[in-house]
């Protein structure tokens, strides 16, 4: 049975039905709602939350507001992939806009742009259409800038609002609560939600909506040409005659240890390439990055190379693997293989 709604809410909603015929009704409106944020604090005993995409990153999230005593209600494209989350106590809905209606905060994380619009926006099955007035909706894929700007806008429109909150630190961060996350959107809104996201990691506010994900690029970016630094570097190791798995012992506490060395390396020598985060989606991050180059005017061509050589993956029917496998493009340039340094101690 959905929990009731909180008395804020409540009380909004009346006052937006009584004043439904003044044009602007926004202003007003929200400003009440951004006063009762700073009394309201978000609880599993008030506020509902819906979480769409239930795959690699969104199943553990999602499983932290569970076990933290929030009453969720789920949708994701691939039953199978939500049934942990049912069997923890989740609720499934049909649609984008069934979570909605049975929620007050509703998080999504999906995996391109295209699905981001479909299950936020869609006039007929998008979160959006289903929000009740004074709802958030806090979209946590690697998106499109200009996207989260324009479903902001929308969800102003209507009377609610919408936070960009990209994510970084791969499956383990999302297992163990530790990941950064980037916020656009109103500050009021993001400290507002600091409950929830405390859950999931270390809130960084960047500022107006679209910033969130602007930084996220950025982070994208970096974790590109530090991947392509490590995996050379492994090969260069291997062809050296030295013990890879004692190099990258050595090298993880001077100035080329890593984020991605801690999550990666030993996975690498072990080729284990399950993804933590798919290459496939990667691909879409780093074209996304490169949009957006061309349109500040920007020349980066360590972006520019990791893009291709993590396209290469793709074309080789590797999107699937997790992005550990760009080995396996540096293997195929140099006619190596690290495959027996997987025995190796590390």
């Amino acid at each position: 049975m959905p929990l009731p709604v909180p008395p804020v809410l409540r009380f909004l909603s009346l006052f937006q039905n009584s004043l439904s015929h003044t044009p602007t009704l926004s202003f007003p409106y929200l400003t009440l709602l951004r006063r009762s944020m700073a009394t309201d604090s978000i609880s599993p005993s008030n506020t509902r939350v819906g979480w769409i995409g239930t795959g690699v990153m969104g199943r553990s999230m999602c499983s932290h507001l569970i076990q933290a005593g929030y009453s969720l209600t789920i949708f994701n494209r691939t039953l199978s992939k939500a049934q942990p989350l049912l069997e923890m106590g989740a609720r499934l809905a049909q649609s984008p806009l069934a979570v909605a209606s049975q929620s007050d905060v509703v998080f999504s994380i999906v995996g391109y742009p295209s699905d981001v619009r479909s299950v936020l926006l869609d006039p007929t099955s998008g979160a959006l259409a289903g929000l009740r007035h004074g709802g958030v909706l806090v979209d946590m894929t690697t998106s499109e800038p200009s996207l989260a700007a324009e479903i902001s806008a929308a969800a102003s429109a209507k009377n609610c609002a919408a936070i960009d909150a990209p994510v970084s630190g791969g499956d383990r961060g999302a297992k163990n609560g530790t990941l950064a996350i980037f916020a656009g959107g109103d500050e009021s809104v993001v400290n507002r939600l600091n409950p929830l996201f405390s859950l999931l990691g270390k809130i960084n506010y960047m500022g107006a909506p679209g910033k969130g994900q602007f930084a996220k690029l950025a982070n994208q970016i970096t974790i590109a040409s530090t991947m392509v630094g490590l995996v050379e570097g492994m090969v260069y190791a291997h062809k050296a005659g030295l013990d890879v798995g004692l190099f990258l012992d050595a090298i993880s506490t001077g100035a080329a240890g890593s984020k991605s060395l801690d999550l990666y390396g030993n996975r690498i020598l072990k080729r284990d390439f399950e993804p933590g985060f798919y290459v496939n989606h990667f691909v879409k991050d780093l074209g996304i990055c490169l949009k957006e180059c061309q349109n500040m005017g920007l020349a980066l061509p360590g972006l520019a190379l990791a893009q291709q050589l993590y396209l290469s993956l793709k074309a080789h029917g590797e999107g699937n693997l997790g992005t550990q496998a760009l080995i396996l493009a540096l293997e195929r340039l140099n006619n190596v293989s690290l495959q027996s340094a997987a025995a190796s101690p590390s």
